[in-house]
């Protein structure tokens, strides 16, 4: 009897797994189900067609070698792709993502159709001051610094930031209709959206770009209710071609807003108007939303963005020194990369704290000012544990570079701190075996394995080693 279809493809995956970062894993490969195995064909079925075009493009070499590997040289792979018939699909359109240095262009003025004996006809940037005017020039909002060119790519992005420049480039015209951006904060979802706005209006001066937040847009709902004047409200936003709605979580338990909204999401939507969306979690998880609103959140592409790996969190600082014509030292930018892991912002903002003390003080900067800046700033946020965090304690514990412990040396010391790494790592997160293993010199779930089992060993048999993992885990937790 051959293979079953979920076997071959389990040990595809083994394979897979093992050759791509765990992010990049995590996000293409994890949400494919395979569905049968005839004639030596693997069916799978993928959750759209910008996921399956993806996969030609990124990983299709490997995916050939894998299933030649469990099939033989006949073995062919087909798509079944998700097809969601709550509303009207096209192909997406997905493309390599340049970057451009162009700056944004203003709106071009619009007409209202409004009542013009509310008042003399006069033109007002404010997007919010709508009664009276027969005209009013739309200002975009637009923070001309979150461009593409300053958004760091990575695994924990690259979907988003992908589908973000598509719809840029073809606003209105692809699947991603609307856009969901959701991340926890301090994560890239406000930058993001802003560089979509941004590159509509450096490729198409002629469209009506509009960022505005969800507490904004509330308060001028309030105002036009107030003033008796919700139609020239609904009109405003129905001009809009590009509608960029940050923090969509806020309409939470606000009825008549999500109503009105509602409303005009359906004639945005049905005209082919691209509207991008952001919030702290996903559609599903949403509370307080209307059911009608939140099927039509997931009308379109919903992309989350996930917290940087260390590569990343390097290039982000490099990014932000460059920029500002600064230079300091590689040792302390890994550190402060591997400080602080969870939010971008933090990131940046402990690197401010670093560059400001040594210019206040007349400090050079080095490893031993990043190592104090870092424990008074880290003392104050709220960290999870990571990964990342575990291998900085041990390190620092025995002072040891940070690269030395994901290096190939067998050194004695080093093998030790690696596997103390480790141990820590399977105790207090919740990554698998070959999360760690990847993120402790690309050693397989085995070796973590291993590594626990000889930290367990030597602590009840060496009272000076035991003593070290007491006073490491005392520092890890604290």
């Amino acid at each position: 009897m051959g293979k079953s279809f979920n076997k071959v493809w389990e040990n595809c995956l083994s394979i897979i797994r093992d050759n791509i970062p765990y992010q990049s894993f995590k996000t293409w490969f994890e949400p494919i189900v395979p569905i049968k195995l005839e004639n030596n064909v693997l069916t799978i079925l993928v959750p759209s067609q910008f996921f399956y075009e993806w996969l030609e493009e990124h990983y299709i070499n490997l995916l050939k070698k894998t299933l030649r590997k469990e099939l033989g040289s006949n073995g062919r792979l087909e798509y079944s792709i998700v097809i969601d018939s709550s509303f009207n699909q096209r192909k997406p359109y997905t493309i390599q993502v340049p970057t451009s240095n162009i700056k944004a262009t203003q709106n071009p003025s619009i007409a209202m159709p409004i009542d013009l004996n509310r008042g003399k006809s006069k033109e007002i940037p404010n997007p919010f001051i709508i009664p009276g005017l027969r005209k009013i020039k739309v200002q975009s909002q637009l923070v001309e610094s979150y461009s593409f060119d300053s958004f760091i790519e990575g695994d924990c992005n690259r979907l988003a930031r992908s589908a973000g420049y598509a719809v840029a480039e073809k606003p209105g015209e692809t699947s991603f209709n609307p856009l969901f951006i959701y991340s926890n904060v301090g994560l890239g979802k406000t930058h993001l959206a802003h560089a979509v706005g941004i590159q509509v209006k450096n490729k198409y001066s002629d469209k009506i770009v509009l960022y505005v937040s969800t507490e904004q847009f509330i308060a001028q709902f309030i105002d036009a209710v107030r003033n008796n004047n919700q139609n020239d409200f609904i009109h405003f936003y129905q001009m809009i071609d590009v509608l960029i709605i940050d923090d969509i979580q806020f309409l939470s338990g606000k009825e008549k807003t999500q109503d009105v909204f509602f409303h005009i999401f359906n004639y945005l939507h049905q005209r082919d108007k691209q509207i991008v969306l952001t919030s702290d979690k996903a559609p599903v998880n949403m509370k307080g939303i209307e059911p009608r609103l939140l099927s039509r959140f997931k009308w379109g592409l919903a992309a989350d963005l996930q917290t940087p790996d260390f590569e990343t969190r390097i290039a982000i600082l490099q990014k932000k020194l460059y920029k500002d014509g600064i230079k300091i030292p590689t040792d302390v930018i890994d550190y402060l990369a591997f400080s602080i892991t969870t939010n971008v912002r933090e990131l940046e903002g402990a690197l401010i704290s670093i560059l400001a003390q040594s210019s206040l003080n007349k400090k050079c900067i080095t490893i031993d000012l990043a190592r104090q800046m870092i424990d008074k700033f880290v003392k104050n946020t709220a960290r999870e544990i990571s990964i990342d965090h575990i291998q900085k304690i041990v390190c620092d514990f025995f002072n040891i570079p940070l690269e030395q412990i994901n290096s190939r040396t067998r050194k004695r010391n080093i093998v030790q701190a690696r596997q103390l790494a480790m141990y820590f790592s399977k105790k207090h997160t919740n990554s698998s075996l070959a999360t760690i293993g990847l993120h402790c010199g690309n050693k397989d779930h085995a070796t973590v394995l291993h590594a626990c089992r000889t930290v367990n060993n030597l602590s009840d048999t060496d009272k000076q080693f035991k003593s070290y993992v007491d006073e490491l885990d005392k520092k890890i937790k604290t």
